[in-house]
């Protein structure tokens, strides 16, 4: 029986994630430069015809990773946003943050790392910068929230807040099973949510 368009379009959008998928477990494991197109293909196990029919090649597929991340980001702000509360806001964007990092500490690590290319990295230091600049903008957006809960220098405020949940993250993405999540996530909650609700 032949497939339908809306079949077709599963295994296509299936496959698509398959090739994503393998390319950052080989990226995180020997670098974007030492991967090529052949061991991509051949760890998803599809021939590499195949795949120039979904990307141009390595440049597309690491051009991909940095839109889902961004989107992934940008989805847990807007996420906050929805609620009333800004208080709440911070502590939705901390619990997804941290639950997110958790998940898959390598590709925490995986972006981290990609933000630090040096400049003479041509391919590399192109989607640093889009990164760093999509963290900027999201940076502003913590702001406001800062603002909304009427405290002394906001932005003094949501700096130190990204810096302490940075450094969370990066902890628990380097020991995701000796680091007291639950423990931590509850200080920084405290820290910069709790003493507005009381």
């Amino acid at each position: 029986m032949p497939r339908n368009q809306e079949e077709n379009e599963r295994i296509r959008n299936k496959t698509k994630e398959k090739i994503i998928q393998t390319a950052m477990e080989l990226f995180i494991r020997q670098g974007y430069h030492a991967t090529s197109i052949s061991a991509v293909a051949n760890e998803a196990g599809i021939s590499k015809g195949l795949l120039y029919n979904y990307y141009k090649g390595k440049e597309e597929l690491i051009a991909t990773m940095v839109n889902m991340r961004i989107q992934n980001v940008a989805e847990v702000i807007e996420g906050a946003r929805t609620l009333k509360n800004p208080d709440k806001q911070l502590k939705y964007i901390i619990e997804h943050a941290i639950h997110n990092v958790y998940k898959e500490p390598q590709v925490f690590r995986f972006y981290l790392h990609l933000q630090t290319q040096p400049i003479e990295d041509e391919v590399l230091i192109k989607y640093s910068q889009i990164l760093i600049e999509e963290n900027a903008r999201q940076f502003e957006i913590q702001c406001q929230i800062f603002e909304e809960l009427g405290v002394d220098e906001p932005k003094k405020r949501s700096l130190y807040f990204s810096s302490t949940l940075q450094g969370v993250m990066l902890m628990i993405s380097t020991y995701p099973n000796q680091f007291p999540i639950e423990e931590i996530k509850e200080q920084v909650v405290s820290e910069f949510c709790d003493t507005h609700l009381k």
